[in-house]
């Protein structure tokens, strides 16, 4: 008998869609330094410029200090945006009366642009950081209070059945059967909310010219200094990556039936 040696096809870093991605992250970065070499100011952010700007911009005291005022608020924000808003997803979920009282309110206030609101928050809280974090906070809550709803709504009558079987209170129905029925929901919620809290953070940080990021790349902007800002730009950038990223893997790590057949193709 012959053996027959099976092996294995290791994905390549160049394999599937990776390469062309590279190619056209190249190409679109040569255009860009092309275009602004030939036509624009020696001001304007070019590659090469920002790729020279990032080392003493990482290391710069300020550019730190605005790092560790935004993220904090966003984090802040993000963890009052997730709490409040889960709870009243699950009132509104479950609750006929709760959904007819707030689902009007809930959907004018999410469609509402969070720039128009900061005039009112710098009012209330002056331009400091608490009218930050009430822009992230609003930024961030109705994306979490509507996607949670939506889940507790769409739990399989069988669960509830067989808590009531158990008989278990509404409360522990709440938080054990239909709380991690709608996780699916809730993690949708916070990841739509993730990405509005930091937008958020930084619309107030514009309107506010507090200190943050957002006062960072609008300062270094009006001092032509466009290589320094789009640092700040590609930071938050990889901010909003990473936590989708972070995401992906505690969903994967911890709730592995979650979308299980997207995984394995």
């Amino acid at each position: 008998m012959t053996a027959v040696t099976v092996t294995s096809a290791r994905p390549s870093l160049f394999s599937g869609a990776a390469l062309p991605r590279l190619i056209a992250g190249v190409a679109i970065l040569a255009v860009w330094e092309l275009v602004v070499s030939a036509f624009a100011p020696d001001f304007v952010a070019r590659p090469s410029g920002i790729a020279r700007a990032i080392p003493p911009v990482i290391a710069s005291a300020p550019f730190l200090r605005a790092i560790g005022l935004t993220l904090w608020s966003v984090a802040e924000g993000l963890a009052i945006a997730v709490v409040l808003g889960t709870l009243i997803g699950l009132v509104m979920g479950r609750s006929e009366l709760g959904d007819r009282v707030l689902r009007h309110y809930i959907n004018a206030f999410n469609a509402m642009p969070m720039i128009v609101v900061l005039p009112v928050f710098s009012l209330w809280f002056g331009y400091t950081g608490a009218a930050r974090l009430a822009t992230v906070v609003f930024a961030a809550i109705f994306s979490v209070i509507v996607s949670v709803s939506d889940g507790a709504r769409a739990v399989p009558r069988d669960f509830l059945e067989v808590g009531r079987s158990f008989r278990s209170g509404r409360v522990r129905m709440l938080f054990e059967i239909v709380l991690p029925a709608a996780t699916p929901y809730f993690l949708a919620g916070v990841r739509l909310a993730a990405g509005r809290a930091l937008i958020g953070a930084v619309v107030a940080e514009f309107f506010t010219a507090i200190d943050g990021l957002g006062y960072f790349i609008l300062f270094n902007s009006r001092t032509f200094h466009h290589n320094e800002a789009f640092v700040a730009v590609i930071f938050l950038a990889g901010f909003g990556v990473g936590f989708d990223v972070l995401v992906n893997v505690s969903t994967r790590r911890f709730l592995p039936w979650y979308r299980r057949d997207e995984q394995t193709e």
